[in-house]
């Protein structure tokens, strides 16, 4: 079969096309833009477009059907040429349930946690020989790409995002998907730019429970605020399973699990990655996988790439990366390592970048979520207000944290000069951000850290 993919540089497109180009379909596709790591991933698998941009030449009566990003236009011009010929389009979850009618499809919706649930998911079911499609949205270590897709497998564990599927399919992508199982981890206000109104937001996760097909099992967290109901007015059809956070300590830096008798000495660390382990613990119970072996099989899980990713360490400071950008992201990141390195000051620096957070009318939602930081630093960059087309001022964010002495910058060059005089001894330095705050190195920035707070 021949298939094109527009908008083929997106971190999950890319990641299809690859999968099925094993599976020996005929993949061409394109971009106006390929960034790392999708450009060498492309260019290994021989996928990558010869030129960027858009040709409407690509898109002939020979395809099979076509793959739509969700970067893509309505009006592009391959798009325009593929439905004048009446080739099928599909947005990439369409095509995902599709490939995976015939499996029990495993789906972990949420507005926070849902990689690092499915990586977990997908490192337990390797341990315990269970075989499985996946697709998540970012890698893990020893599992190769973030989509696969074999012929024999009996589960597929895919991210459910609640986010519109394509220019053309203003459908949440988690609507496609008709779980077997379901996961759902809170609900907390995000995608401003698709749902101005909390209700509206609310609105999609009644809906995915609603879509849940009859008996089917949902585990959710009761300690949401907004879940609770949700479930009990609209899953009556459905198995519904209740989790919340494990019994654990901190000790030395790391977490433990406490159940039935025995420890469990975690990788990974902060109280919102315990309640990602019970979640997937809830739904082993409901699969009758073994807990104690799911646990065993979960102490050696690495965590989900750049979810606090650790860049540089000497014996008194840590530097970490993470991908949190929502508040509700930004403030259960700052509260695990505060709360696994309490005799360390912590320097979180945020990255605002995506539509909602460089909103200023959705600022306010962040009020709290950097209080337990013991130096909290703002960046957002004017480049990316002019493409979004919005306005913010120093004033809007320093309103919207409502943090007495939060420290902003709009100018790149400057962070840095700041972040290299800061005094890193016995602290952690964090950075958070869904972007890539104009292009700074901050493995230079982890290094120096590392090494300066280490020769002081």
């Amino acid at each position: 079969m021949q298939l094109h993919f527009i908008a083929i540089g997106g971190s999950i497109m890319h990641s299809l096309a690859i999968a099925l180009h094993h599976k020996g379909y005929i993949i061409t596709g394109s971009d106006d833009e390929i960034f790392e790591p999708a450009y060498s991933e492309l260019s290994l698998a021989g996928l990558l477009p010869i030129n960027t941009g858009w040709d409407s030449l690509k898109i002939h009566k020979n395809l099979d059907f076509v793959i739509l990003g969700m970067h893509a236009r309505s009006d592009n011009p391959e798009l325009l040429r593929a439905l004048e010929l009446k080739i099928p389009v599909y947005s990439f979850p369409e095509f995902i349930y599709k490939q995976t009618q015939n499996k029990k499809r495993i789906v972990v919706a949420g507005s926070h946690g849902k990689t690092s649930i499915s990586s977990m998911l997908m490192h337990t079911f390797k341990h315990l020989d269970l075989s499985f499609d996946c697709l998540v949205g970012s890698s893990i270590k020893g599992m190769g790409q973030q989509v696969s897709l074999g012929n024999h497998t009996a589960f597929a564990i895919i991210e459910g995002d609640e986010y519109l599927s394509s220019a053309i399919d203003s459908k949440p992508k988690f609507l496609h998907y008709k779980p077997d199982y379901a996961i759902i981890t809170g609900i907390a206000w995000d995608h401003y730019n698709v749902y101005p109104d909390f209700k509206n937001y609310l609105k999609q996760f009644q809906l995915f429970i609603e879509s849940m097909p009859e008996d089917s099992v949902l585990v959710y967290n009761n300690t949401d605020t907004y879940l609770p109901l949700l479930v009990k007015q609209y899953g009556r059809h459905l198995r519904c399973l209740p989790y919340h956070c494990l019994n654990y300590i901190v000790q030395e830096g790391k977490n433990i699990i406490r159940y039935e008798g025995e420890a469990y000495r975690l990788a990974v660390f902060g109280r919102h990655n315990i309640e990602n382990i019970s979640a997937v613990i809830r739904l082993g119970e409901a699969l009758k996988v073994n807990t104690k072996k799911m646990l065993q099989a979960l102490t050696t899980f690495p965590g989900a790439g750049r979810r606090l990713e650790l860049l540089a360490e000497s014996p008194v400071t840590k530097v970490y990366y993470d991908f949190a950008h929502a508040p509700s992201k930004v403030a259960a990141t700052v509260k695990a390592v505060k709360e696994t390195f309490p005799e360390k000051k912590l320097i979180a620096c945020l990255e605002l970048h995506t539509y909602s957070s460089l909103n200023k009318s959705f600022l306010p939602q962040y009020k709290g979520s950097m209080n337990k930081a013991d130096h909290a630093i703002v960046f957002y960059n004017p480049h990316a207000l002019a493409l979004k087309k919005l306005t913010l001022d120093k004033d809007d964010v320093k309103s919207g944290f409502d943090l007495k002495d939060l420290i902003i910058f709009d100018n790149s060059a400057a962070l840095k000069n700041y972040l290299l005089s800061l005094n890193y001894r016995h602290a952690i330095l964090l950075f958070m951000s869904s972007g890539n705050f104009d292009k700074m190195d901050l493995s230079e920035i982890a290094t120096f850290a590392s090494t300066k707070s280490h020769n002081t």
